[in-house]
């Protein structure tokens, strides 16, 4: 027996790429991937079939697709853009959660009744999200969220009370879905020869609970084909909902962000007063005209503040800019928690500045106590400057101090084109650049390599070839802030690595021009 609702879900594949595709107007069918921080969070299907993966840096998923369509991650365009599909799903079903952009789940038995079934119920969903969003997506229908999602991803509809039978010959990874943070625990429990969610089903829970981290249990009940966790049997204070009327309706998306913010704030803070997080929340908007909207957001983790004004946020951009967008601007927002979590369930960590205000002035006053007991200039925070290479760019900002750049906008001949090295050494590593004969590699004084390099072998180590490089980039004594200082060029090289597993080695190299270069490793690239 089972305690997880029946839902149906609906999943738009590769989001991501569809709406920042749709945004930038980019045929559909190009092949196109949404990147952040240089690695592919989403790829299109023709993409995939040209060998590009999640996870892959930007460097080797153009290698492999050179006609690839590069975006950026944007959250607000997914979620913005999202809105019009749920618009099209609620206008058949009731009870419509968005759990992500990309991805609702809708309370099944009353719609399927209605339409005759629930096979019946997913083709008129699939098709009405065609005719009213232009975008194709799949359906599954099954016990819980979790068990629905992945029938959706396979276009299954599971029989009632079978979710644990379709899950168990599923893959490990599959408990490392988007947005949720389990690839350590899908890595270990892999290490532990569990590849399939049945095998891990078959613990014991109190086997889970004592031997492996805690959302171990979490993820535990999924693969059985239980709720996330068990209900909590416990009245909610009536105190909790969060309300704010505007003089002047919100008509527009940067008034919406202002309010966001500060909604998100005092939603979580009741919350955490009555021990409490939040896991499904709605947002109901009433217009000037006296329209009402109402959506639902489910999440996988308990929100904090600063996820919540993100709903928040992008519900209100989706609403206002949309094409059935209000007639009038929104006079009254109101934040309704509709499943709540035991507020242990939620941990704040020293990495949460800036994520919501409580945690931002507790460490605050952590990194003052360290200035008091160590002095002012042990704290220091980064801060990206104006320089040529990528040591120079960064500055490092006692803590306290106004965080100002003092020439970030000046023109700087000779800078890096992006992307930046992602690992910066503290101090310069020596490194023996060689020519296809065997001779150091030297750098003319009008910018020009005598040969190309075709080693490299860093601080001692062996050396390796040379499959590309790129470059260089001179700076010149005569050039601000370098005046008195020999002549300095710059090469990006790509090496080969040892075996098939280590992947290639991208290097940025420095010498100074002369007949006795100096060379050195200045950065790596990730």
């Amino acid at each position: 027996m089972t305690d997880a609702p029946r839902l149906l879900v609906l999943w738009c594949p590769d989001w991501p790429v569809v709406a920042a595709g749709a945004a930038a107007g980019s045929p559909p069918t190009s092949p196109a991937a949404v990147f952040s921080g240089n690695r592919v969070v989403a790829c299109s299907a023709s993409a995939r079939h040209s060998g590009v993966g999640r996870g892959m840096r930007r460097r080797d998923a153009q290698s492999r697709c050179p006609e690839l369509v590069v975006h950026q991650h944007d959250p607000d365009r997914d979620a913005r853009l999202f809105e019009p599909v749920a618009a099209a799903v609620e206008a058949q079903a009731v009870g419509v959660e968005v759990v992500r952009p990309g991805l609702v789940a809708v309370p099944v038995d009353g719609a399927a009744g209605y339409f005759g079934g629930e096979a019946a119920l997913a083709e008129l969903l699939i098709d009405e999200v065609a005719a009213r969003a232009g975008v194709e997506c799949q359906v599954g229908v099954a016990d819980g969220l979790f068990a629905a999602t992945l029938a959706a991803r396979r276009s299954a509809l599971v029989p009632r009370g079978r979710a644990g039978g379709f899950l168990a010959p599923l893959s490990i990874t599959e408990l490392n879905q988007p947005g949720e943070d389990r690839g350590e625990l899908v890595d270990l429990l892999k290490r532990l020869g569990l590849r399939t969610l049945g095998a891990f089903a078959a613990l014991a829970e109190r086997d889970v609970a004592g031997r492996f981290p805690k959302d171990a249990v979490a993820a535990h009940r999924l693969a059985r084909g239980l709720s996330e966790r068990p209900p909590l049997r416990r009245a909610l204070p009536p105190d909790l909902t969060v309300t704010e009327t505007f003089e002047t309706p919100l008509a527009r998306v940067d008034e919406a962000a202002f309010v966001a913010k500060t909604l998100g704030e005092r939603f979580f803070a009741g919350l955490a007063n009555h021990g409490l997080a939040c896991t499904r929340l709605a947002i109901v908007a009433v217009t000037e005209a006296g329209e009402e909207r109402v959506r639902v957001w489910r999440c996988a983790e308990p929100l904090t503040a600063r996820t919540t004004a993100d709903r928040v946020r992008w519900q209100c951009e989706g609403w206002l800019t949309t094409r059935d967008r209000p007639t009038a601007g929104i006079v009254r927002l109101r934040l309704d928690p509709e499943e709540v979590v035991g507020g242990q369930a939620l941990q704040l960590q020293l990495g949460s500045v800036g994520r919501d205000a409580d945690a931002a002035e507790r460490a605050g006053r952590a990194l003052v106590r360290i200035q008091g007991l160590l002095g002012p200039d042990a704290v220091v925070t980064p801060l990206l400057d104006g320089g040529r290479g990528p040591a120079e760019r960064v500055r490092l900002i006692p803590w306290g101090e106004p965080r100002r750049p003092l020439a970030a906008d000046r023109p700087w001949p000779g800078r890096l084109p992006a992307p930046s090295p992602t690992v910066v050494p503290p101090r310069p590593v020596p490194a023996e650049v060689l020519d296809a004969v065997g001779d150091v590699v030297r750098c003319t004084a009008r910018g020009e390599l005598g040969y190309p390099p075709s080693t490299v072998a860093v601080d001692g180590g062996p050396p390796r070839r040379v499959i590309g490089s790129a470059g260089p980039w001179v700076v010149h004594p005569a050039l601000p802030g370098r005046r008195g200082e020999r002549p300095l060029a710059r090469v990006q090289v790509v090496l080969e690595g040892d075996t098939a597993e280590d992947g290639d080695i991208a290097l940025l190299l420095s010498a100074t021009i002369g007949d006795n270069p100096q060379w050195t490793v200045e950065g790596c690239y990730d």
